[in-house]
């Protein structure tokens, strides 16, 4: 006679299998990255922050540790293997939201006057605290939108950076010959599966492909 199978797994006995200790994630964190002491003890405090306040506030859908570490520690600061961020002295980010990627770039490397840009009051508190509680200096908030941002201000910035905040064709605005950043560059996080917004081609310089957990996905620069 057969067994009956075993009971389906719920989604929390599902979610305990996964997750690992927390220990662990830290260690295979800062080996993988290369991580000092210092800006460990920083990304853990970042983390605890990030988790939580997302308990009140809707900062990011990933609500476990290991999740956070990966999809947003580590797949922010994968750029420094295909970008010299060493040869820029200022970057914003567009679409900050939880602080991603810009406070995790900001953290590895220090030395760059950095710009988060966050519509939400509330995403922009949580910035600030971190901020503050992370003692990071030479970062500016900035809370206007995209379009406004291009219209309104006259800030020196090398890099911009965003991932998929914002679709190609309101990103590529800053290309315009009237609007004051048209001689940056833009970098964009994308999937394997995208393809380019016809608008935006004539802006694309480089694919940067690359393997993270076992995905492949890619970095879009732009210039003129």
């Amino acid at each position: 006679m057969r067994r009956p199978p075993p009971p389906f797994a719920t989604g929390k006995t599902m979610q305990k299998i996964r997750q690992k200790p927390e220990d662990r994630v830290w260690k295979d964190f800062a080996a993988d990255e290369q991580i000092t002491p210092e800006q460990l003890e920083k990304f853990k405090t970042y983390a605890h922050l990030l988790l939580e306040w997302n308990e009140k506030s809707n900062l990011t859908a990933i609500k476990d540790l290991s999740g956070v570490v990966n999809q947003h520690f580590s797949d922010s600061i994968q750029l420094r293997k295909k970008f010299d961020l060493t040869s820029i002295s200022t970057f914003c980010d567009v679409g900050s939201g939880g602080g991603f990627p810009g406070l995790p770039l900001k953290i590895i490397f220090p030395h760059l006057k950095t710009y988060l840009m966050e519509v939400s009051g509330k995403k922009r508190q949580f910035l600030q605290h971190v901020i503050d509680t992370l003692g990071l200096e030479d970062v500016t908030l900035i809370d206007l939108d995209w379009r406004s941002f291009l219209r309104c201000t006259t800030e020196d910035i090398d890099l911009f950076v965003t991932k998929a905040a914002l679709h190609e064709d309101e990103l590529i605005r800053m290309f315009r010959n009237t609007c004051p950043y048209k001689t940056s560059q833009l970098i964009y996080w994308a999937s394997d599966e995208w393809e380019a917004d016809e608008k935006a081609t004539p802006y694309i310089k480089e694919v940067l492909p690359y393997t993270f957990r076992r995905k492949e996905r890619k970095f879009i620069r732009m210039s003129l």
